[in-house]
C-alpha cells in the first residue's frame, strides 16, 4: 500500500466530520436559530431555508473546477489543498462567531471556496499514489476512502445536532472548525510520504482543451448530467427530509432523535453495506452477468426510486391527521444508501479511470459538477415554491421519484453507447518534498 494513503484517509475522515457536521444543522439553524445583529430572531421559512441550503451545496460542488485548474496547472495538488484548507478553517470560524444572516453568508462562502477547491485535488491525489504495479488495489482504496468519509460523518451527524440543541449554534459550529484544523495538520504531516504529481503548467490547459480532451469531457458530461438527478434526490436528505422529520414522531429505537440526527443513518449504513456490496452482492450479480461500472450506476437509479416513494407516503399521512414514526425515514435511507454505493462510489472511481494523467483533477470537477447541477435545480424549485407559497407536499416527492425512474432508463441507453477507456498513471513519479 502506498505510504501516503493513511494520511489521505485520516485527513478525509476529519474533514468530512467538519463538512457533514456543519451541514447537518444548517437548515435547522436557518429556521430556528438565526438572529439579527440586534439579537432579534431572523428565521427563514422552510422553502427559503431549502433554497439557501441547496445553493450552498451547489456552490461547494461547482467551485472544484477552480481548485482543479489551480492544482493541475499551477501549484500542484498538495499546495492547493493546504492553502484552501486554511480558507476552509476561516469559514468555520466565521460561522462559529457570527449567528446573523450576514455571518452565514460570509461563512458559507469561505467554506464553499475551501471545501469545493480541495475536493477534486484530494480524490485525484488518492489515484496519484498508484502505478501499474499496484493498480489492482485502487478499487479497494477508493472504497476505504469512501469509508473514511462516512466514518467521520456518522459521528458528526449524531453529535453536532445534539450540540446545537443543548449548547447553541456557536459551539455547534465551532467543533467542525476544530476538526477541519486537525484535518489540515494531518495532511501536512504526510507531505514527505505522498507521490507528488507535478502541475502541468499552461501545457495542461492546452492538452485539456484540445480535440482529444474535449472529446473525453464531452463523453463524460452526458453521464454526469444524468447522475445529477441522483444528487438532486440525495442532498435533500439534509434539507426537505429534515424539515419533514420535524413533524414526525421522534421516538424510535428506544431513544428520542433530533430531526437532523436522522441523517447519521446514511453514513452508518455506508459503513455496514460497503463490505456487503463488495464481497457478497457484487460477486453474486457478477455470476449472472458482468457487472461493469456503468451497469452498477444503472441499477442504482432503480434502487433510489423507493427512497422518495416512502417520504411521499409519509407526507400523505401527515396531510390526513396521522403522524408516522421517524423510523420510516430509516427505511428510505436504506434505499438511498444502496443507491449511493451503486452510483456515487462507482462514479468516483470511474471518473478517475476515464481521465488521462494530466486531466485527473479536471475530470473529477466534472464528477462534482453533477452534484452542483442537481442541487442548483432543487434550489431553483424551492425558490419558486417560496414565491408561490407552495409547501413540500406529496406531489413534490413523487415528482423526484419519477425523475429518478426516467433517468434510469435514459442512463441504460447512454451506457450501451459509451465506450470506456481506462487511464492510469504509467508509473508513479518519485516522491518529492512539498
Amino acid at each position: 500500500m502506498p505510504p501516503g494513503v493513511p494520511y489521505i484517509v485520516g485527513n478525509e475522515a476529519a474533514e468530512r466530520f467538519s463538512f457533514y457536521g456543519m451541514r447537518s444543522i444548517l437548515v435547522v439553524f436557518m429556521t430556528e436559530y438565526m438572529m439579527t445583529a440586534q439579537g432579534l430572531p431572523d428565521h427563514l421559512n422552510d422553502q427559503a431555508a431549502t433554497q439557501w441550503f441547496q445553493y450552498y451545496i451547489s456552490a461547494t460542488y461547482f467551485l472544484p473546477i477552480f481548485g482543479g485548474i489551480l492544482a493541475d496547472t499551477f501549484f500542484g495538488k498538495f499546495r492547493t489543498i493546504m492553502v484552501l484548507s486554511l480558507v476552509y478553517c476561516a469559514g468555520h470560524a466565521v460561522l462559529a462567531l457570527n449567528d446573523t444572516r450576514q455571518g452565514l453568508l460570509a461563512g458559507l462562502s469561505l467554506v464553499a471556496l475551501g471545501a469545493g477547491g480541495i475536493k477534486p485535488c484530494v480524490s485525484a491525489n488518492v489515484g496519484d499514489q498508484f502505478s501499474k504495479d499496484n493498480e489492482h488495489l485502487l478499487s479497494r482504496v477508493f472504497g476505504w476512502f469512501y469509508f473514511s468519509i462516512n466514518f467521520g460523518s456518522t459521528f458528526a451527524m449524531l453529535l453536532i445536532p445534539w450540540l446545537l440543541t443543548h449548547h447553541g449554534p456557536h459551539v455547534a459550529f465551532a467543533i467542525p472548525g476544530v476538526l477541519m484544523f486537525i484535518a489540515t495538520v494531518i495532511f501536512w504531516m504526510g507531505r514527505k510520504k505522498f507521490v507528488h504529481a507535478p502541475p502541468g503548467g499552461i501545457r495542461y490547459l492546452k492538452e485539456t482543451l484540445n480535440g482529444e480532451g474535449l472529446r473525453i469531457l464531452g463523453k463524460l458530461a452526458v453521464i454526469y448530467l444524468i447522475v445529477s438527478v441522483f444528487w438532486a434526490l440525495y442532498d435533500q436528505s439534509s434539507s426537505t427530509w429534515v424539515l419533514q422529520a420535524e413533524h414526525l414522531k421522534l421516538h424510535w429505537l428506544w431513544m428520542d432523535w433530533e430531526p437532523s440526527q436522522m441523517q447519521a443513518v446514511n453514513p452508518f449504513l455506508i459503513l455496514v453495506l460497503i463490505p456487503v456490496f463488495s464481497y457478497v452482492i457484487y460477486p453474486l450479480i457478477d455470476k449472472v452477468f458482468p457487472l461493469t461500472p456503468l451497469r452498477k450506476i444503472s441499477i442504482g437509479f432503480f434502487v433510489v426510486v423507493p427512497s422518495y416513494l416512502i417520504p411521499a407516503w409519509m407526507q400523505w399521512r401527515l396531510d390526513h391527521g396521522s403522524t408516522p414514526s421517524i423510523g420510516w425515514q430509516g427505511l428510505a435511507y436504506v434505499f438511498l444508501t444502496c443507491a449511493e454505493i451503486l452510483i456515487s462510489i462507482t462514479t468516483l472511481e470511474f471518473a478517475y479511470t476515464q481521465a488521462p494523467k494530466r486531466m485527473k483533477s479536471m475530470v473529477m470537477c466534472f464528477y462534482l459538477g453533477s452534484v452542483a447541477f442537481g442541487d442548483f435545480v432543487v434550489g431553483k424549485v424551492a425558490g419558486w415554491m417560496d414565491r408561490a407559497h407552495i409547501g413540500f407536499g406529496v406531489d413534490y416527492y413523487l415528482s423526484f421519484a419519477g425523475a429518478a425512474l426516467v433517468a434510469a432508463f435514459v442512463f441504460i441507453v447512454v451506457a450501451l453507447l459509451y465506450k470506456p477507456h481506462d487511464f492510469l498513471q504509467d508509473e508513479a513519479p518519485e516522491t518529492v518534498s512539498a
